[in-house]
């Protein structure tokens, strides 16, 4: 049992056992934020947000963190599995256009006409590709390889099909792409934190994108998993809140 008395953060268990953390601390605020996230979870509090105009679906910080590795990696290509609303595409083609460099390409097995169209329609849309197919089609993954130049620096960010089998085969179709010091983002291993809620499968204990990536980085030593640095930080808290543990899969020769 968790409760907050005054200014502590109190953790109990029925043996007894018991833990106090001052509220200031990194180590109650760590117990905040998982009780947050998996409220977070069981309300869809990332269904209520969009980026200049498109819905996203993702949490708030990831965002943030993930723009502060595509300003320190600078790619010339973002590659993103999973298109959805789109929100995702647009977020890295104003990034794009800010930093004057980069394309994105967007991959979805289904890109839903409505959703299509106001991707097309966008204006950021000329920074954009879209493939329509599966991500781990073999013509889908020549497709994608075809559109990236020789040289070009590349970080690829996976959101489609989340089961353990489709982010392993997704990490071996396209790890070859990742530029050296650039990053393959394995997204929403959270599955694993969330079994039970809603929207949950039992299976998720080990069915999830964590244990992929955990998997993949064993069995390639060209990559590891290394959380960016956070590029400014006066605070205490070193430890992203996330619903993306163990994602950052970094090449590293």
């Amino acid at each position: 049992m968790i409760t907050i008395d005054g200014d502590k953060v109190v953790v109990s268990d029925i043996d007894g056992r018991r833990e106090e953390h001052h509220i200031g601390t990194p180590e109650a605020f760590s117990i905040l934020s998982r009780l947050w996230l998996r409220a977070g979870w069981d309300t869809k509090y990332v269904y209520s947000f969009t980026w200049m105009g498109r819905p996203i679906i993702q949490l708030p910080e990831d965002m943030v963190r993930l723009q502060e590795v595509i300003h320190l990696t600078k790619p010339d290509v973002i590659i993103e599995t999973g298109v959805a609303h789109g929100g995702s595409l647009i977020f890295s083609a104003s990034l794009c256009k800010a930093m004057d460099k980069g394309r994105v390409i967007g991959i979805d097995i289904e890109i839903r006409p409505h959703n299509r169209k106001a991707i097309e329609s966008h204006p950021l849309f000329p920074f954009i590709t879209l493939i329509e197919g599966s991500s781990v089609d073999l013509a889908v993954v020549a497709e994608v390889k075809a559109q990236v130049k020789n040289g070009e620096r590349v970080i690829i960010f996976l959101d489609s099909c989340h089961s353990k089998e489709h982010v392993a085969a997704e990490l071996k179709a396209y790890a070859p792409l990742v530029s050296v010091g650039s990053y393959i983002v394995a997204m929403d291993g959270i599955m694993e934190q969330v079994v039970g809620a809603s929207r949950t499968q039992p299976d998720w204990t080990w069915n999830n994108p964590k244990q992929a990536a955990l998997e993949f980085v064993a069995a390639n030593k060209d990559f590891i998993i290394e959380e960016p640095p956070f590029a400014f930080n006066e605070g205490s808290i070193t430890e992203r809140v996330t619903y993306w543990p163990s994602a950052f899969i970094k090449r590293v020769r």
